[in-house]
């Protein structure tokens, strides 16, 4: 169906020391089109200096890209149905917590979707709803995953 491509690319800066442990984990992601990204683990995860909190780390990635795969599919459907749009913001948040055997992982992930519909035609709550389920059934993103993800929209 297709491949898609990131290149992750990490150096040792000078002064640092690998063996010990003591080494910047700062690094850029970039993509096909151009764009490159400071990447960095969470400061939660891995302590400053040796994250750093200005990059985004991968578990923001992950909830961003599932983020961005929901609203991409629900603005698509709603365009379909006749539903003008005029801002869809979502503020997403992922939950990690330990698994049995004490790994971490991101066990649930809310969207937080705000659109803000505009014209003659407005869908009603059962619409929303709809339009938000069909956005989450055919997420690539949501497919790939076994977080649980939990959509909890409000309309501006």
């Amino acid at each position: 169906m297709g491949l898609y491509e990131a290149t992750v690319s990490w150096r040792l800066a000078d002064g640092d020391d690998f063996l010990g442990n003591r080494f910047s984990r700062r690094h850029e992601v970039s993509f096909d089109g151009g764009e490159t990204y400071l990447a960095s683990p969470s400061p939660q995860v891995v302590a400053e200096p040796m994250a750093d909190p200005a990059g985004v780390d991968p578990e923001e990635a992950l909830i961003a890209a599932l983020s961005s795969c929901h609203m991409l599919y629900f603005l698509a459907f709603a365009a379909k149905k006749g539903f003008a749009i005029d801002y869809y913001v979502d503020n997403a948040v992922g939950e990690m917590t330990k698994r049995e055997d004490g790994k971490s992982w991101m066990s649930r992930i809310t969207l937080r979707p705000d659109v803000k519909f505009s014209g003659d035609k407005l869908p009603s709550a059962e619409d929303i709803d709809a339009l938000h389920h069909s956005a989450h059934d055919y997420c690539i993103i949501g497919n790939s995953l076994k977080s649980e993800v939990v959509v909890e929209h409000q309309q501006g």
